[in-house]
């Protein structure tokens, strides 16, 4: 039998319906338009220039905005910028930046000190309307460095990289679990310069949220064609090596080999960041692209060191076999683990001769990196009142990609290895206003000029090291770069060499 409705109940429906509808009314009329959000950020940023300091100089200003992957919206955020950044260490920070605000390139051994010089002057001199934003969204300085502190090859060539690399971006989009902001950076002189950087940044904003990230092409085959054989070019390198190790001179070296491969068809370094996040899950994938024609990326499992809130660590990693060996075996290796315990050791020195007390476990730990396993020693210290290039400038090289004694190992890699070096092994990061700092190795890295793809890796030689061991371990982690990249060929020798962008 239904139920008969009475006035009653007719009128406590009404009363209900109505008092839902006055509730979304309220929420409506509270949330802010897009105008009052303009209208707010503007208001901020003048009040921030009018409380400035200086005539003019570098205004930053950030806004919240809804979760963005700033891997996809790169090429939204770069636009017809020449300069990209990428660093993403998902799941923590993942940074996508572009354009220069401010730049600094040079050389010498003073590299270090004067990146530090002018990070701190540069972030410290901001005018920034956004100093309670998140650490995430903190203005950042990018670096990166080369592996020597002076070039061989004549300066001012097109293939030179420059020995450091330090750049104010203009743009800044990061991510850090569900939150997403976006910074930029920009030269003002007066407030209607202000009201011009807050209009471009909204709009930058508003592109960001109705823009489609870039999805991956369906698969299109790249040819490329290696340049020689590098075990030829490795061979006489590696007799000598070892020869200088066996005989004392040397307690380690690590001799790099680089494949070329000259592509013909272009390549694109996003999709291939884009494989290594999830090939490389444990790893920091970088990009550092200085043009159309020029993109420095990899996937880094090595951290040089990183700094928060005075709190420093840095990885000891070497040692290195392939998967289908067994970590077990690795474990057990007296000259892995000889390798490893000098790069313990001299990072530990290099701390203590800065005025640390640094911290390790006694027995390292397996890291997997794709279809690699490595020795892996985390070493931490309380470097509180110390600033984090200092550091940086202690602690590069480490054993792990030179060898030992420094100063002569770096002698003998100049020598031996028939190439620059350029930014493979060398820090490469950032550091932001706070003073807080992440730099990685650049290792498991490619650099792309034009049609040319230069993969690097190394091994490490040790008294003991056989010629054959090192050779394989070379190949294997040629091939896996190979693998990373998809180019299907794990000698890198055949006449083409598909790879899929």
């Amino acid at each position: 039998m239904g139920r008969i409705q009475t006035h009653c109940d007719v009128a406590h429906t009404f009363e209900q319906d109505a008092a839902l509808i006055r509730r979304a009314m309220t929420a409506a009329l509270q949330q802010p338009t897009a105008a009052q959000r303009f209208g707010t950020l503007l208001d901020t940023a003048q009040r921030a220039w009018n409380q400035r300091q200086v005539e003019e100089g570098t205004f930053s200003i950030a806004v919240q905005v809804p979760a963005q992957d700033p891997l996809k919206q790169l090429p939204c955020l770069a636009g017809e910028s020449a300069f990209r950044f990428l660093w993403d260490s998902s799941p923590g920070l993942c940074l996508a930046a572009a354009g220069q605000c401010q730049n600094l390139e040079l050389a010498g051994p003073r590299r270090f000190e004067l990146a530090q010089r002018f990070s701190d002057t540069t972030l410290q001199r901001l005018i920034d309307a956004s100093p309670e934003a998140p650490c995430q969204a903190r203005s950042r300085v990018l670096l990166a460095f080369s592996f020597f502190e002076q070039n061989r090859e004549q300066q001012g060539s097109l293939d030179t990289v420059p020995c450091l690399q330090a750049l104010l971006p203009r743009w800044q989009l990061s991510r850090h679990g569900q939150q997403s902001w976006l910074r930029m950076h920009g030269h003002a002189s007066d407030a209607s310069d202000v009201r011009v950087l807050v209009e471009a940044l909204w709009q930058m904003a508003e592109a960001l949220n109705t823009a489609s990230p870039q999805e991956e092409p369906d698969d299109p085959t790249i040819l490329g064609t290696p340049v020689g054989c590098w075990q030829e070019r490795y061979q006489p390198a590696l007799e000598q090596g070892l020869a200088l190790v066996n005989e004392g001179a040397l307690h380690k070296l690590v001799l790099a080999v680089r494949q070329s491969i000259e592509l013909t068809t272009p390549l694109s370094p996003l999709p291939l960041l884009e494989r290594l996040r999830h090939q490389q899950t444990g790893s920091c994938r970088f990009l550092w692209q200085r043009g159309l024609n020029d993109a420095f990326f990899g996937a880094s499992p090595e951290r040089l060191l990183s700094l928060r809130s005075g709190r420093l660590r840095s990885d000891a990693l070497a040692g290195t076999a392939g998967r289908g060996e067994g970590g077990d075996t690795l474990m057990q290796s007296g000259k892995d683990r000889h390798e490893h315990e000098l790069v313990v050791k001299a990072i530990s020195e290099s701390l203590r001769e800065e005025g640390l007390q640094p911290q390790s476990p006694r027995r390292p730990q397996l890291s997997r990196h794709g279809h690699l396993i490595h020795l892996h020693t985390p070493i931490s210290a309380d470097a509180t009142g110390h600033q984090a290039l200092a550091l940086a400038a202690a602690l590069h090289p480490t054993p792990a990609v030179a060898g030992l004694p420094r100063r002569e190992a770096m002698h003998w890699l100049q020598t031996l290895e028939p190439f620059e070096r350029g930014g493979y092994a060398a820090p490469i990061g950032w550091i932001d206003k706070a003073g807080d700092a992440e730099l990685r190795v650049a290792i498991r890295c490619g650099h792309l000029r034009g049609n040319q793809l230069d993969l690097t890796a190394g091994a490490g030689l040790v008294r003991g090291s056989i010629a054959e061991r090192e050779l394989q371990e070379v190949s294997q982690k040629l091939a896996v770069l190979a693998d990373q990249l998809d180019l299907h060929s794990g000698s890198l020798e055949r006449t083409q060499t598909p790879l899929h962008r």
